[in-house]
């Protein structure tokens, strides 16, 4: 499929907690939707590297800026087995601008990588 004529989908998974493993699993739905034929968007993997997460501002504007990404998915992904208080409050946008939404689990990726795998 030609890059211009993927669409974009909104990677939702946990950020906070045990950063390390979190990002390392985004980082897996990530190459998923690459292999399924997507173009990945995950905020959460870009925004940290230069934002303060535990600042209160400025975990407010990264989620404007993921917001104003989302708006340009055309999917939106809930990937793991829990949601965090960021996903959720993702998910309900999703949810309200009426997104496909796809539901990716563990056991999904895991399928896909196996334990453990580094990118």
């Amino acid at each position: 499929m030609p890059d211009n004529k993927r669409t974009l989908v909104y990677i939702c998974s946990p950020y906070s907690g045990d950063v390390a493993a979190n990002v390392k699993a985004a980082r897996e739905y990530c190459r998923l939707a690459v292999e399924k034929g997507y173009i990945p968007v995950a905020p959460h993997l870009l925004y940290p590297q230069f934002m303060d997460d535990n600042d209160p501002a400025e975990r407010k504007l990264g989620m404007s800026f993921g917001n104003a990404l989302m708006d340009r998915c055309g999917e939106f992904w809930v990937c793991g087995d829990r949601l965090s208080s960021g996903m959720e409050a993702e998910f309900d946008r999703a949810s309200e601008k009426n997104m496909t939404i796809k539901f990716v689990t563990e056991e999904d990726r895991c399928k896909n990588y196996g334990r453990p795998r580094i990118l």
